[in-house]
């Protein structure tokens, strides 16, 4: 349970201080470090599954033709949630991105309700109100839905449903990812370098090297993410996961000096209000089961 909570802590702070590394790259194309990510996350990917000897999972695909067309799918939204997540990184659009990822357990609800067929309870649907109250709001503040956050919301919330439903575990389904990626990656990456247009060429020793570490740093996360979800009840990594955004958000703020009015703290707090009712009902309605059980 300890070590459960120390990798989940581990994962998320990492996820948290990400606009860090990609403010880092700013003078890189969002598209260019989006295929790099994906071309070095494989390497190192590999390098993992071959240390582990984790190739048993391999030959299943050949015989499941469904699995690879999902985890195509699956590799299509991780890629556009990757895209936003960089381009509103590097657009100053940090508070933003937090936005997405507050709101994600709350997606996620609505797409279990909707394609899974999972009962809400009462409190649940009031959480999620609550918390359209707070779209509604910023949509009305701004003249328009909060898109950057809507997108890394749905993005992410569908790949999760996808993943959920898949056969295949955190280490090989990224593998496969970015496997079916690569030949993308590669492609972009090759017509760059032959139309002498490669950023990554044409910058210093120490931006090569933070593109090179988007491998392990795109993975470990992830591989810290799986153990800790091993180790720990639902309830509690549902709680551990508003570590990210919080931290983004704080990031966001207070290091990027980006704008968060008294009117965008409205909207902000009235998410933040359908989360908690969210959190503590789910809390509550675990601890009653458990009740009586024993």
């Amino acid at each position: 349970m300890r070590k459960g909570i120390l990798y989940a802590t581990a994962c998320y702070t990492a996820w948290g201080l990400f606009p860090l590394y990609f403010k880092a790259l700013s003078e890189i194309p969002p598209m260019e470090i989006l295929f790099h990510r994906m071309l070095w996350a494989l390497i190192f990917l590999v390098m993992v599954l071959a240390w582990r000897k984790q190739w048993s999972w391999i030959p299943l695909l050949f015989k499941q033709p469904k699995l690879i067309a999902g985890f195509a799918t699956s590799a299509v939204l991780l890629s556009a949630n990757w895209f936003i997540y960089i381009w509103a990184i590097n657009n100053d659009r940090v508070v933003d991105a937090s936005l997405g990822y507050f709101m994600t357990p709350l997606v996620n609800v609505l797409l279990g309700y909707a394609l899974l067929h999972e009962r809400m309870r009462r409190i649940q649907w009031w959480a999620v109100g609550i918390a359209a109250s707070g779209v509604l709001w910023l949509t009305f503040q701004t003249g328009h839905p909060p898109w950057i956050g809507l997108s890394l919301a749905f993005s992410f919330g569908i790949y999760g449903l996808l993943r959920k439903t898949a056969a295949l575990g955190a280490l090989e389904g990224l593998s496969l990812e970015t496997f079916l990626l690569f030949p993308f990656a590669l492609a972009y990456l090759s017509i760059l370098t032959i139309n002498g247009q490669s950023a990554f060429l044409h910058n210093s020793g120490p931006t090569q090297l933070l593109l090179l570490a988007a491998g392990p740093i795109t993975a470990i996360p992830l591989l810290l993410f799986a153990a800790g979800a091993r180790r720990i009840p639902m309830a509690t990594l549902g709680l551990l996961q508003y570590i990210s955004p919080s931290i983004q958000l704080l990031l966001g703020v207070w290091l990027y000096h980006e704008p968060f009015s008294i009117e965008r703290l409205i909207g902000f707090a009235a998410i933040w209000l359908g989360l908690i009712v969210y959190s503590a009902e789910g809390l509550r309605y675990t601890f009653m089961r458990e009740k009586k059980q024993n």
